[in-house]
């Protein structure tokens, strides 16, 4: 992880940049007034990096599919999700924002149903598991009706172990449960459920999306906890790796092999990385740059002689005097 961008205006450095060229100004005197050559800049670095959009929300509703979290965000947002009575209806995150009577609001995200699994890419996997993370609250959705056969206190822990699977930070998040359709309920689920709440130290907020039943009473109560929770660093970077330009190099060195004088160093990759050696002017720049350097001198004193090669970094020139 190289940075974590969540706070308007962040910048971060990722890739460092060679140190600048100059432009023909810069080598204009009084016999060459108009340089028509430049100078290229230092190489900089080169890497891939995966760019990951995690979606900025206060609030993450969690729950398997079906729940009733997309009619929810319905009724409380001006969000238009599709709604229908089938599994995986919500095929990527919804956003919407809250208003509350006092003028208070807050963003909510509908993350698509989460099944067993999900933190290894089951069903549509961890995909959309990064968007929980950004959310300081989440309201956990248990279908109390009975309707699609499943035990809400089991799906309760299926959903916190693939949390947990994914991010043990995550695992820790605040949670609210949210015993949805209320209007159809079964008895004996909505008496578990509370038992659920009791034995976690849960709160338990009992609703009907449907009807809109408890919808306000659950709304005002997350207005008012989003007040008392502060937003929490995604990433905690010890040691952050500051980028500087490097100071100037000027160590070379020269060496033969089979005949041919090799040049190498900092100095001399930085000064080749700026010629253009298809241009006559940048040519001679580059011959007074190997004199004032010490660098021809030293060729001379190692012997070399018109018509020998000699590789400068990893330009191979013919020498002439």
């Amino acid at each position: 992880m190289v940075a974590d961008l969540s706070t308007p205006g962040q910048t971060e450095l990722v890739l460092k940049g060679g140190r600048g060229g100059r432009g023909n100004s810069h080598f204009a005197t009084s016999t060459r007034q108009a340089p028509r050559f430049s100078e290229d800049g230092d190489k900089g670095e080169e890497k891939e990096v995966i760019l990951e959009l995690k979606l900025l929300a206060d609030v993450g509703l969690l729950g398997f599919p079906n729940v009733g979290k997309s009619t929810f965000l319905s009724i409380v947002t001006d969000a238009k999700p599709k709604i229908a009575n089938y599994h995986f209806t919500t095929l990527q995150p919804n956003l919407g924002v809250v208003k509350t009577k006092n003028g208070d609001g807050f963003v909510i995200a509908d993350i698509p149903g989460i099944i067993e699994g999900a933190s290894e890419g089951v069903g549509l996997g961890i995909q959309f598991l990064r968007h929980v993370e950004r959310t300081r609250l989440l309201l956990h959705f248990l279908d109390v009706s009975g309707q699609e056969g499943r035990n809400p206190v089991d799906d309760f822990y299926t959903i916190n172990k693939e949390l947990k699977n994914y991010s043990e930070k995550l695992s820790t998040r605040k949670q609210i449960i949210v015993a949805n359709k209320i209007d159809v309920q079964n008895e004996e689920l909505i008496k578990e459920v509370e038992d659920l709440a009791k034995k976690e130290g849960l709160e338990l907020y009992k609703i009907s999306a449907a009807t809109k039943q408890g919808v306000q009473e659950l709304i005002d109560h997350v207005a008012e906890v989003l007040k008392t929770l502060p937003k929490e660093e995604l990433v905690e970077i010890e040691d952050k790796k500051v980028y500087t330009l490097e100071e100037k190099d000027d160590d070379w060195t020269i060496k033969i092999e089979d005949g041919v004088f090799i040049v190498s160093g900092r100095a001399v990759q930085r000064l080749m990385g700026r010629v253009n050696i298809e241009d006559n002017e940048s040519m001679y720049y580059l011959q007074k740059c190997l004199k004032n350097m010490g660098i021809e001198d030293k060729l001379k004193e190692m012997g070399v002689c018109e018509g020998d090669t000699v590789i400068l970094d990893d330009w191979e020139l013919e020498w002439y005097e």
